[in-house]
């Protein structure tokens, strides 16, 4: 095992490999120091937030390909949310290397943009100014994804300088709008279909089983969102004078919202299909820590908690418009609108998924209320093909970057675009990385990166670069 700090022991006598590891530890203030240089950067690519600052991001991430010397080109490029359409998304940074000699063509992803910093209250320092406190650089983006940003510079960097001449073809595609749900990003890959062309593509943009044992995610769960609502009145009435005769539209949506889930919590409705696979044993008190529960309060459903989060749907509200308390009358609601978020099993059609839940809330609809669904957004699930020889050479090279065995995990949330990616290359090899652990708190207030963490990903990286090319 190896400290928060310091890489792990060579497991290799080749001496480039030792060459590329000394590069990284040497070079680490500098990473670090290009880390905090984006995180300062408040790229939010939400409606509402300022444009040119995603730009602004996309140029210094550009600046930073250019760095490694290793590309041909270096291009900051958008395309059109669809195609033939006149908005644009957010721009992208799109660098290629040919390959030569017969060797493989690696595509690297990661995304610039970030998650708003949200209270302000709640950050022990400021979101965009980034601050070492122990092992972690705390920051908005300072893991989610701007250190998977810096993890490819960094192991390209230690790549051009150990092996100039690699045969190896490279292409980085670093997304300007991916917390913004990556609208632009299939007319993107059609747009640029031959320059992103590759055999194997490294999305870093996941976790990390611990700050000292790397994961490997092989599958992640769809997802479908709507906006419901619910509605029973032409006109909101005083509760007192109707009241308990006439059915507000709260009543009829709270009834109808408890069909959704069983007695212990697990999703009620057919058609929602679960996914059968191993998962590591759960450690209570670690998933009790990592989830916050209270005291009293206990998981939901039956079974393993990964197997739960990995391997079955789920069904979430996540947004409810409804008088505050500070505004409420005594008013019977005509009206309701909630947002619903539901996770899809690997294995399962995220459309298919979508009619599954949508049929079950009209079969339930209560009180005679009126339904309409809006907003229908899906993203499918996916299963990484874990017996391809590119698997072996990634687990092996994660080994000796981090000093310890990856963990194969699944992952809970969403990342709808691999999907994408797996129907645009069907014949590449996906592997999903990260640089996130339990502590990272991406998206929350307090965001960090582990700089242990950091400096074994880019050794893993680099090492995975330097066998993938034959040497």
């Amino acid at each position: 095992m190896t400290d928060s700090h310091s890489g792990p022991r060579p497991s290799s006598t080749d001496p480039l490999e030792q060459h590329l590891r000394s590069r990284i530890d040497t070079t680490f203030p500098r990473t670090v120091a290009d880390l905090s240089s984006l995180v300062k950067i408040p790229s939010v690519s939400w409606d509402g937030f300022d444009a040119e600052r995603v730009a602004r991001s996309s140029e210094a991430v550009a600046e930073l390909a250019r760095s490694t010397g290793i590309f041909e080109t270096v291009d900051v490029t958008s395309v059109a949310f669809e195609e033939g359409g006149s908005d644009h998304g957010h721009p992208a940074i799109l660098a290629r290397r040919p390959a030569r000699d017969g060797a493989p063509t690696v595509l690297l992803y990661a995304h610039h943009d970030v998650q708003p910093p949200g209270d302000p209250a709640l950050w022990e320092s400021e979101a965009f100014v980034p601050t070492v406190r122990g092992d972690r650089l705390y920051g908005r983006g300072a893991s989610d994804d701007k250190a998977g940003v810096i993890t490819h510079i960094a192991a390209l960097r230690a790549l051009a300088e150990s092996t100039p001449d690699t045969p190896l073809g490279i292409v980085l595609f670093i997304e300007g709008e991916e917390e913004f749900g990556s609208r632009s990003f299939a007319n993107f890959l059609r747009t640029h279909r031959e320059t992103l062309d590759a055999d194997v593509i490294v999305v870093a943009d996941a976790d990390n089983w611990s700050v000292d044992t790397p994961s490997l995610t092989v599958s992640l769960r769809g997802n479908v969102t709507f906006t419901l609502t619910v509605s029973t009145l032409a006109h909101a009435s005083h509760s007192g004078m109707l009241g308990g005769a006439a059915p507000d539209a709260m009543l009829a949506a709270v009834k109808l919202l408890g069909t959704l889930w069983n007695e212990d919590g697990s999703v009620a409705v057919a058609g929602l299909t679960s996914h059968d696979a191993d998962v590591p044993v759960a450690e209570l008190e670690r998933f009790r820590e990592e989830a916050g529960l209270l005291d009293g309060v206990e998981p939901i459903g039956a079974g393993d908690v990964y197997r739960q989060m990995w391997f079955q749907p789920a069904i979430t509200v996540t947004g409810v418009d409804a008088p505050s308390v500070q505004n409420a009358s005594n008013t019977l609601l005509p009206t309701m609108r909630v947002k619903i978020s539901a996770r899809v099993a690997p294995g399962q059609d995220a459309r298919d998924a979508f009619e599954a839940v949508r049929s079950h809330l009209v079969k339930h609809v209560a009180l005679g209320a009126h339904l309409d669904f809006e907003d229908v957004d899906t993203g499918q699930p996916f299963l990484v093909d874990t017996s391809s020889d590119v698997f072996e050479v990634a687990r092996g090279a994660m080994t000796d970057g981090w000093g310890a065995a990856p963990v194969d995990q699944g992952a809970g949330g969403s990342i709808p675009f691999i999907a994408t990616l797996n129907e645009t290359f069907p014949d590449a090899k996906i592997l999903v990385t990260g640089v996130e652990d339990p502590d990272t708190r991406a998206h929350s207030p307090n965001e960090s990166q582990h700089l242990g963490v950091l400096r074994r990903a880019i050794t893993a990286e680099a090492l995975l670069l330097h066998r993938l090319a034959g040497n």
